[in-house]
């Protein structure tokens, strides 16, 4: 009886040494960042910084060579089409420089006839989608077309506006050429002593910079003063040749980090066709090309030459299953992410749709609620035991 008992003594407590040692070399769980899979809207956008500039920028120049009076406007001057910027005393011209002075007066007002030209077409545009957004909002209001069909010709129309109203500028900017074009060929002609040509603005708009206000002897086309409506700002970003091929002229932007609270939209306008090489911080060449943006409702606290961060959408989607990328790695060709699963991380084979820059859609793999790890590192292995800290 005394032999049974300390035989159980002995055999229980060898078998809590045993778990005791069991529990020591146990493996430890490892502590993990996870998140969750879910349903959301998720967009493909391409990112890259830009500048504001004036869309209608004019460099006004010296039309004749001579001597410019000092320049007392300060930058910021608001003008009026044809209001004098600057005063110029010509030099003494032989009878060749006479001929160029005609020649330039009778190129001034090709263009001049040319700007009307424009004018008319993009007048005929203007009218042309005025029709065309009437037909637009009369099915939408009849439930044939969604809303945003609507907004579209809505934009459509502003754009037209625009450009309505920048080829009247080009036929302001040519009149103004035209009239200093022949105000000099007259000074030249007439060959008075104390003769002044006038330089005045081509459009309204304001002084956006004076290179330099002192009196100086100037030569023909020397610049005076940089003109412009800052008011009417566009956005040029370099981006990728490669990212350039998946966007599209009338693609929506959102832009941030510009100074404000909100972000601001906009809309591609034009994609230049010509790429140019620029060199990374990194040493590598880099082929880039121009997107020109447009921004709906600029505010007056945007300035020319603001530096501004854009977001340009190529691709959205509401309700779709979305994964962060940060939780997804590969597995020979295939897209894996490990979830957890009664406390031990799980691989799973992930099939990926469109992937954005926080985001990816998964076509097949994951569920929503399904909780993943973000960033895994080496350690976590199928099975491994895990502690989920957030």
């Amino acid at each position: 009886m005394k032999l049974g008992r300390r035989h159980l003594i002995w055999t229980g407590a060898g078998v809590a040494v045993g778990a005791l040692v069991w529990l020591a070399m146990r493996e430890k769980p490892l502590d993990v960042d996870t998140a969750l899979v879910t349903r959301d809207t998720l967009q493909v956008t391409v990112d890259a910084e830009g500048k504001t500039r004036v869309r209608d920028r004019y460099v006004l120049t010296a039309p004749v060579a001579g001597r410019l009076q000092r320049i007392d406007m300060p930058e910021g001057t608001h003008l009026r089409a044809g209001d004098v910027v600057a005063r110029i005393a010509p030099l003494p011209l032989d009878a060749q420089s006479v001929r160029q002075a005609q020649a330039r007066l009778a190129q001034a007002q090709a263009m001049a006839r040319e700007a009307e030209t424009r004018v008319r077409q993009a007048r005929a545009s203007l009218d042309q989608e005025r029709r065309a957004a009437g037909r637009v909002v009369r099915l939408t209001d009849a439930g044939a077309l969604p809303e945003r069909d609507r907004e579209e010709a809505s934009l459509s129309v502003r754009l037209r506006e625009e450009e309505l109203a920048a080829a009247v500028s080009l036929t302001h900017a040519a009149s103004a050429d035209v009239e200093q074009a022949r105000a000099a060929l007259l000074a030249v002609g007439g060959g008075a002593p104390g003769a002044v040509v006038s330089v005045r603005a081509p459009a309204a708009g304001c002084v956006l910079r004076i290179p330099e206000r002192s009196e100086r002897v100037v030569t023909a086309g020397a610049p005076i003063a940089d003109i412009g409506d800052p008011g009417a700002l566009e956005i040029v970003i370099d981006i990728l040749s490669s990212d350039a091929a998946r966007v599209r002229a009338g693609a929506p932007v959102v832009i941030d980090r510009w100074g404000g609270e909100k972000p601001l939209a906009g809309r591609v306008r034009t994609i230049e066709p010509a790429a140019f090489t620029r060199v990374s911080a990194l040493g590598v060449e880099e082929q880039r090309v121009n997107v020109i943006i447009d921004v709906a409702d600029a505010p007056a606290e945007l300035g020319d030459g603001y530096r501004v961060e854009a977001r340009i959408i190529t691709w959205e989607r509401p309700d779709v299953v979305v994964v962060p990328v940060s939780a997804l790695f590969r597995v020979g060709q295939d897209w894996a992410a490990y979830i957890v699963a009664d406390g031990r991380a799980v691989l799973r084979r992930v099939g990926i749709g469109e992937r954005g820059g926080v985001e990816a859609q998964v076509a097949s793999g994951l569920e929503p609620g399904n909780r993943v790890i973000v960033f895994p590192s080496d350690q976590i292995t199928r099975g491994r035991r895990v502690a989920v800290t957030r």
